[in-house]
């Protein structure tokens, strides 16, 4: 029962509830450009990636400190995990593959939740911003490839 009771006394909704958020917002773009091109996932998965990925780093925080090893190990599975989730959006049909961005999407915005759970806002933002403006400004010489 102490411990049941210490456990409230560290509720620390505020600092988590602005990172959860951030790693929210960051994949919204993402999210958004591929319900755009209607692609497998799309502005419902990206942000729960984000946000998942932030939530796990940021609840096992406290279990972690001062143990570099353990939480690189978390990170390595989640990026692993994202891994597996990004090659369920891969279908290859008879002489195409494709969802491959979405899969490097989707493991990008595992990344930029991981980093804001980490607390490297500004390697999420980069990642985020880099990730949304290759799908959005590079979509066009795709196409012209295509023809």
């Amino acid at each position: 029962m102490q411990s049941l009771l210490e456990a409230a006394g560290s509720f620390r909704l505020g600092p988590h509830l602005v990172a959860l958020t951030i790693a929210y917002v960051l994949a919204l773009p993402i999210g958004w450009n591929r319900e755009r091109e209607e692609r497998s996932a799309g502005l419902r998965t990206f942000p729960l990636v984000a946000l998942a990925t932030c939530g796990i780093v940021q609840a096992t925080e406290h279990i972690l400190e001062g143990h570099p090893e353990g939480t690189a190990r978390i990170i390595e599975g989640l990026m692993t995990g994202m891994g597996f989730i990004g090659g369920g959006a891969i279908l290859k049909t008879e002489n195409s593959v494709r969802g491959t961005a979405t899969a490097a999407s989707l493991w990008a915005t595992g990344a930029t939740g991981a980093a804001v759970g980490l607390g490297a806002y500004d390697v999420a933002v980069v990642i985020s911003l880099f990730t949304f403006l290759t799908l959005w400004l590079l979509a066009p010489f795709k196409q012209e490839a295509k023809k």
